[in-house]
């Protein structure tokens, strides 16, 4: 029997193993579950987008392998809507790095910055990715948590003892607007994180995936945005969430040029870079992103606006998220995270996903979806009032 690598058996235990049996199990017996687990858009990706990957993957030039950087007018796009999105300007060829998705990039840049022994800053509850990337790269991963009282945002107290816990710390990660609690943060919340990673020479990597998914008229802000931002770290984005286009794998990282050119120096290593048709793609997407995606926040609103007063009206307590496509319900006191979502898979045929999953402190939390349609929602939203 072959052994696995230390590194892997140092991963936390599958916690959605026993909930993957019961879903299975429901289905065996003929049963139709409704996913609000797994955050996935259903929507289409855009026609537009659709209609410039057909062209460019008919160009011969693009079947051969990409710039590991990506292509120089993809990356010029992104200097654009950084411009235009966020008033930010950006080097092209110096401060925008091309990326198969988001996580890719953040998978691979401890692998840039961290020793072994190391330790990175990683909040909890959290997206797994930051916690594996770490040990992956033979680093310590120091959790912080995230608490419904602080608007789930870090306590700078507990931050600062940490990084005089013991090994010496690169990198602090953050995710705003947050998966999975939805929360979002401000940009004198940003000043704060500059001043604390200036102080103890830290990388920021912020995840803003869900940046363009905000409602009622609440843009959030890029971390980029604060004066000094670029000086101690990076910012992550993805075209999945804001263009649908989770299976395309396009996204990319912007900031330090210090820090974009370790990765690139990862990635030359280990990839091969995006497809350049699906870059062309990219452009089209990012240089009329307006009209999409004002669309596209609409349709999670209505969606959220029918999900969250059901949510509430069965004893969770669930505040209307100001961004992402989540909902983070606290449940009542005594429930346990799995135990709830196992009943309602049982009892009401509706997946969602355990707080607890995304670490401790997500514990007496669970976390639903809007990736459904309306009527699936106001399905949802009758058989959770019914379950009172």
């Amino acid at each position: 029997m072959f052994e696995i690598a230390n590194r892997l058996a140092e991963l936390p235990p599958y916690l959605f193993a026993r909930i993957d049996r019961i879903k299975q199990e429901e289905v065996a017996k003929g049963r139709k579950l409704i996913a609000l687990g797994i955050g996935d858009p259903d929507l289409p990706t855009p026609d537009f987008i659709i209609e410039r990957l057909v062209a460019a993957a008919r160009k011969p030039a693009n079947h051969q392998y990409p710039s590991y950087w990506g292509m120089s007018e993809f990356r010029q796009a992104v200097a654009r809507w950084y411009a235009s999105r966020f008033e930010v300007k950006l080097d092209p060829e110096k401060e925008v790095l091309a990326l198969i998705g988001s996580k890719e990039g953040i998978a691979h840049l401890p692998l840039a910055f961290v020793n072994p022994g190391e330790a990175t800053l990683v909040p909890d509850p959290g997206y797994p990715v930051y916690h594996a990337a770490t040990l992956f790269a033979g680093g310590v991963p120091l959790h912080f948590p995230l608490l419904e009282k602080n608007g789930f945002l870090p306590d700078f107290a507990e931050l600062e003892r940490l990084v005089k816990s013991g090994p010496r710390v690169r990198l602090l990660f953050l995710n705003y607007p947050n998966n999975p609690t939805s929360a979002s943060a401000t940009l004198e919340f940003f000043r704060e994180v500059v001043a604390f990673a200036k102080k103890h020479q830290l990388i920021v990597c912020h995840d803003n995936a869900y940046s363009e998914i905000f409602f009622d008229g609440k843009a959030q802000p890029s971390f980029l945005q604060v004066p000094g931002a670029k000086d101690i770290g990076c910012e992550f984005h993805s075209l999945s969430k804001t263009f649908n286009m989770t299976g395309w794998r396009v996204g990319f990282l912007v900031g330090n040029a210090r820090v974009v050119d370790g990765l690139a120096q990862i990635k030359t290593n280990v990839d091969s870079g995006v497809f350049n048709a699906c870059q062309e793609a990219g452009i089209a997407a990012l240089d009329h992103y307006e009209g999409f995606c004002s669309e596209l926040r609409a349709t999670y609103q209505e969606r959220r606006d029918i999900l969250v007063p059901a949510l509430n009206a069965m004893g969770l307590r669930c505040t209307p998220p100001e961004a992402t496509f989540y909902a983070w319900a606290r449940l009542p006191s005594g429930l346990k995270s799995e135990d709830f979502v196992l009943n309602l898979i049982r009892n009401q045929g509706i997946v969602s996903t355990p707080g607890n999953g995304f670490g401790s402190a997500g514990e007496g939390y669970v976390r639903f979806t809007l990736c459904s349609d309306i009527s699936v929602l106001k399905q949802v939203a009758k058989i959770l009032r019914a379950s009172v």
